[in-house]
């Protein structure tokens, strides 16, 4: 049975942890699957987050034990302690170029075609902003028997360029001119994402060279300090 937001969708910290496990997948494949701690720390980074949680990891153990049971993650069992990656697009339903866009929304929130092709760069590279509508397009005439629409149009906020779309993964969203009176210009945020990307790069490395000491230390078998 295909997933169905509109019958079970999914909380917070869920959408969180399993954006997340997509976005290491691509970004820091080296270190992937994750163990529970780096899946926490990247749940909680401060770049490329809207909204920045603070998750706690019973939060983030219970995230997964729910998303296990809709079959949209999986443990991968290791010599002494457990990895956690995503089965989006087979669980989902949808292909991956569309996980991508997704995993961005759910990470970064509401985002105009431009942006998330900006965004996607170290996720998947797409030819043009045409091929990103597409995919979008795509993802919101989806069929009831595949579980309905994943995301949404929201109206074009006022001083902003284009519109923005939102993920319907944790249900119906608020588009209410209030709720997105707060978007920026699309030039600012353009640089913005720029920024983002490049902190992002440098806690991604970091976060590899941590799963390196982590596997040596698992194979020497000493404890990691």
């Amino acid at each position: 049975m295909p997933f169905d937001a509109r019958t079970r969708p999914l909380t917070a910290p869920q959408a969180r942890v399993l954006a997340t496990l997509l976005e290491k997948s691509r970004t820091v494949p080296d270190s992937y699957p994750l163990t529970l701690n780096s899946l926490l720390a990247g749940c909680n980074q401060k770049s490329s987050r809207d909204p920045v949680m603070q998750l706690t990891e019973s939060e983030v153990q219970q995230a997964l034990d729910d998303l296990r049971q809709q079959t949209l993650v999986l443990e991968i069992g290791g010599a002494r302690v457990a990895r956690w990656e995503h089965n989006f697009t087979r669980g989902v339903g949808v292909p991956d170029q569309s996980a991508a866009l997704l995993g961005l929304l759910m990470l970064r929130g509401p985002q105009t075609a431009g942006e998330l092709r900006i965004n996607a760069e170290r996720w998947h590279r797409f030819a043009d902003i045409s091929s990103v509508e597409a995919f979008l397009d795509e993802l919101q005439s989806r069929s009831d028997d595949k579980g309905g629409p994943l995301v949404t149009l929201l109206p074009r906020a006022p001083g902003a360029r284009e519109p923005r779309w939102a993920h319907l993964l944790c249900g119906p969203v608020d588009a209410s001119p209030v709720q997105m009176a707060s978007a920026s210009p699309a030039s600012r945020s353009e640089e913005d994402g720029a920024l983002a990307q490049r902190v992002q790069a440098l806690e991604d490395e970091v976060a590899a060279l941590r799963a390196t000491v982590q596997r040596l230390c698992e194979q020497l078998g000493v404890a990691e300090h």
